[in-house]
């Protein structure tokens, strides 16, 4: 079974907002940090990040243009993005969502918001990824880092294996154990 904690990348110029993110959910996930863009584009090549927490306002290259190159590629388009920033006017906030952003919180921060909101965009991708489910024979496709309907097909207890913490058992449901009794 698969028990390994989800990754999240938090992106700040500011060392000490890094901190602060990373000591809030370093008990529940693995966190990496890049106080740039183009660093935080490297780490998403290198990682499966399952989510970004991103500051807008950087040097060379801003958030919004970070955003932008993660949703274009293949490889990382499916990576929730919750903005994490300073900019509170109704335009930035519009911004980040017409770019592909899912949230978006204002500094200064409550640590349980974003912890809870990390939480619930971690729950949401996982649901999302277990839509793709063949009526006839139970298997479940798996379009992670390619073009949706080119993933590969697996039994679902391996899908929920590799792509959650769920734990899975096995056991007959009540038709299936009456059937099984019948044909011995």
């Amino acid at each position: 079974m698969n028990y390994e904690k989800r990754k999240i990348l938090a992106v700040d110029d500011h060392p000490v907002n890094l901190k602060l993110v990373e000591e809030l959910l370093a008990k529940d996930y693995v966190v990496f940090t890049a106080t740039n863009g183009f660093d935080a584009l490297k780490i998403c090549a290198a990682q499966h990040i399952d989510l970004i927490i991103l500051d807008i306002i950087m040097p060379e290259m801003d958030g919004y243009e970070v955003c932008k190159i993660l949703k274009a590629d293949l490889a990382t388009k499916h990576i929730p993005i919750i903005f994490l920033t300073a900019k509170s006017k109704t335009e930035n906030l519009v911004k980040g969502f017409e770019l592909g952003g899912v949230d978006y919180v204002t500094k200064p921060f409550n640590g349980v918001e974003l912890c809870a909101r990390v939480k619930t965009h971690i729950e949401l991708k996982t649901l999302r990824g277990i839509l793709p489910l063949c009526c006839v024979c139970g298997l479940i496709r798996d379009d992670t880092g390619v073009e949706p309907g080119k993933g590969e097909w697996m039994k679902m207890a391996q899908f929920i294996s590799q792509r959650t913490e769920a734990q899975v058992s096995h056991s007959y449901c009540p038709q299936c154990y009456v059937e099984a009794k019948e044909n011995i």
